[in-house]
């Protein structure tokens, strides 16, 4: 495949080594003959962009992520976009899970106080039998859910439908933070759901829960968030991802009852050679006139 491909952001270095093989690859200018475009789930691929590739065929993300993509100029020009679905649905809902222990646990805030010499430290809260609300049930909710479940939880969710599922639905958010004891963030960014969860859902959720996102910074309105835990109207958040990565707000890095993660939900060395591996196969699928196996739609 002797074709040009765009680095549209930082990808790691195996998956990079790797295309090399099969691509000239360009970071910073595009050259009009682009035919792919790489990156992360975070990466901004806008119609100012395209109009500058007349040859671009695919794009092909290194995650889940697609919301910084501008779908209707893709459509427009029947450029096919590729995810990595599957191979991090387990990662991230080990995270979520690590996160809410370790907010209800105190396990951040202890292992400081050790580090300092503190063996007398507060109370942490029981994590088995409490109210879980997740909000989004696609592939990796549902990986939550399951996990939940083994900690004897009432299981609720709130997603666009119904799902042919266990759990109990709940038709809109603020009921479901209003009925749940730790709040999971799951559903997809974009503009549908930024700053979704708000003062309001925050206040309905209460000052003993607990609220998770390992979805996208954007879904959750970070200044109420914060308001919320300064004031102690939510009990602690555990957060994977934030409104401007890497940039993380002081004031949250300040609070012991919140638990911070650089957006590593999928960050461990099977899901990322896995993802890899999965770029690299919908792109030869593409260019060697198959169906991508991560084709979106």
């Amino acid at each position: 495949m002797a074709n040009d491909l765009f680095l549209a952001s930082p990808i790691p270095p195996a998956l990079e080594i790797a295309l090399a093989e099969r691509f000239t690859l360009h970071r910073d200018t595009p050259p009009a003959t682009t035919r792919a475009i790489v990156g992360g789930g975070m990466m901004t691929v806008d119609a100012a962009l395209l109009d500058r590739l007349p040859e671009l065929e695919i794009i092909a993300v290194h995650g889940v992520g697609h919301d910084g993509i501008d779908h209707d100029a893709v459509a427009a020009r029947g450029i096919r976009i590729a995810i990595t679905p599957d191979v991090l649905t387990e990662d991230v809902a080990d995270q979520a899970i690590a996160l809410w222990l370790a907010v209800e646990r105190r396990v951040a805030a202890n292992d400081r106080a050790m580090r300092m010499g503190n063996w007398t430290v507060p109370l942490g809260r029981r994590a088995s039998g409490r109210r879980i609300g997740i909000f989004g049930l696609g592939k990796i909710g549902q990986a939550i859910a399951r996990r939940a479940e083994g900690f004897g939880g009432d299981i609720r969710y709130t997603a666009r439908s119904e799902k042919p599922v266990a759990w109990t639905f709940v038709p809109d958010l603020a009921t479901l933070a209003a009925e749940s004891d730790v709040l999971f963030v799951a559903a997809p960014g974009g503009a549908e759901t930024r700053n979704v969860v708000d003062a309001t859902v925050l206040d309905r959720l209460g000052p003993k829960g607990v609220l998770v996102n390992i979805a996208r910074g954007s879904l959750v309105d970070e200044e109420a968030l914060i308001a919320a835990l300064e004031s102690h109207r939510i009990a602690g958040a555990g957060l994977d991802v934030f409104a401007e990565e890497p940039d993380v707000p002081y004031a949250l890095r300040r609070m012991n009852h919140v638990v911070l993660a650089p957006h590593q939900g999928s960050a461990t060395r099977e899901g990322r050679a896995a993802m890899a591996a999965m770029v690299i196969a919908n792109l030869e699928a593409h260019f060697g006139g198959q169906v991508p196996p991560g084709l979106l739609g």
